[in-house]
């Protein structure tokens, strides 16, 4: 019988189905004689404010018989004024715009890892990662974080494998999907300097940088030609039906996924909304705040209610639960939807979004008559 990867020891992927995602398919709605409004979603991690208001200006503006800008020119200009500090400016030929995050992460594989070549993940992490390497044929090594203690890695014994292996990419997601663990600077740092020794690519996913706290300045990790900083537009601005994302890397690492992508990838709805939602300066800060106070309640109503709630730092939670899909099931038939986090491999554990207070309210209260419910059985 194969045994269980040891915490914070390297193992090899498999090549196997699809990715498993958040959300509620139609076809388990159909199913289960579901309708989309009568579900709060909450296995998606996203802004609970909606995308701002002059999105849907900007989309109505669009000419639908005009082919999408390929170079999103004028995105690549909003999203380089908005990274940019007085201290260091990222230039428009370090700014890449994909069709959402995960067309960035398929591109990479493609330029990154045909013929057999290596890539490290920083797991349990999100599973298109995975998806993408096996896709390209890469051999794909796990590095798996201590799943019985605090989530987070060695980042030293990390480091030294990238120094042994010399993957040619090596990916971690900051803060972590589904674990909540944010990295810190020299821990990235790190990770970054084994990778230049190793002449490995080190890819950042900061899909949920936004709804830090106390974030420190990434950025400057760019200084290094080795480095990408992957970001979602969908997660930062709740425009997840137009799917845009970006990264920020040498002009080289652009050139070259650039290269692989198809014209047209990004359309021009998701090209205006972007730069729309760019402009408005208010929007983050205001996504922010409702995270953190919904946050807050949420964990301490669960903590109430005797439920293990690692920490977190991105804009979802772990909830202990011992049996995931049993909780799942029992939530979606009170209207709520949770990640089952058994395809992380975590199946003690279901993911909650952040989503508006009210809505936590109610997904308080059915965890109440669920937990209930458990402890009678």
């Amino acid at each position: 019988m194969p045994t269980e990867p040891q915490p914070n020891q390297p193992h090899e992927n498999p090549a196997n189905s699809r990715p498993v995602h958040g959300s509620i398919q139609p076809s388990e709605l159909r199913a289960l004689g579901l309708k989309p409004e009568d579900l709060l979603d909450f296995s998606a991690s996203i802004s609970p404010i909606g995308p701002p208001e002059g999105v849907w200006d900007a989309i109505r503006s669009v000419n639908l018989g005009t082919y999408p800008d390929p170079e999103c020119l004028e995105l690549r200009e909003a999203i380089s004024h908005h990274v940019s500090t007085p201290s260091q400016q990222i230039p428009i030929e370090q700014v890449f715009v994909g069709n959402g995050s995960t067309e960035i992460f398929h591109l990479l594989a493609r330029t990154y890892l045909s013929h057999s070549r290596t890539a490290l993940l920083m797991t349990p992490t999100y599973g298109e990662y995975a998806g993408a390497c096996n896709l390209a044929g890469a051999k794909v090594l796990n590095f798996e974080a201590d799943l019985k203690g605090d989530f987070r890695w060695d980042i030293a014994a990390a480091s030294s494998l990238i120094s042994a292996e010399k993957p040619d990419i090596s990916i971690v997601c900051n803060p972590n999907n589904p674990t909540g663990v944010y990295l810190g600077r020299q821990e990235v740092e790190t990770l970054a300097k084994a990778a230049s020794d190793a002449g490995s690519l080190l890819v950042v996913d900061e899909a949920y940088l936004s709804f830090v706290e106390q974030p420190w300045g990434s950025l400057e990790l760019l200084e290094q030609s080795n480095v990408m900083l992957v970001r979602s537009m969908t997660k930062d601005y709740a425009q997840t039906a137009l799917r845009l994302g970006y990264a920020l890397a040498s002009e080289d690492v652009v050139s070259r996924i650039r290269a692989y992508q198809p014209d047209w990838s990004v359309n021009s709805l998701a090209q205006k909304a972007g730069i729309s939602a760019l402009e408005d300066l208010g929007y983050l800060p205001k996504a922010r705040n409702a995270v953190f106070a919904a946050k807050k309640y949420l964990i301490e109503e669960l903590a109430a209610l005797g439920l293990e709630v690692p920490h977190s730092e991105a804009n979802f939670i772990l909830i202990k639960v011992g049996d995931s899909p049993k909780w799942r099931s029992l939530l979606l038939a009170k209207g709520m939807v949770v990640r089952d986090c058994t395809s992380f491999g975590l199946p003690e554990y279901i993911r909650v979004g952040i989503r508006a207070m009210d809505d936590c309210q109610r997904l308080v209260a059915a965890l109440t008559e669920v937990a209930s419910a458990a402890l009678a059985d």
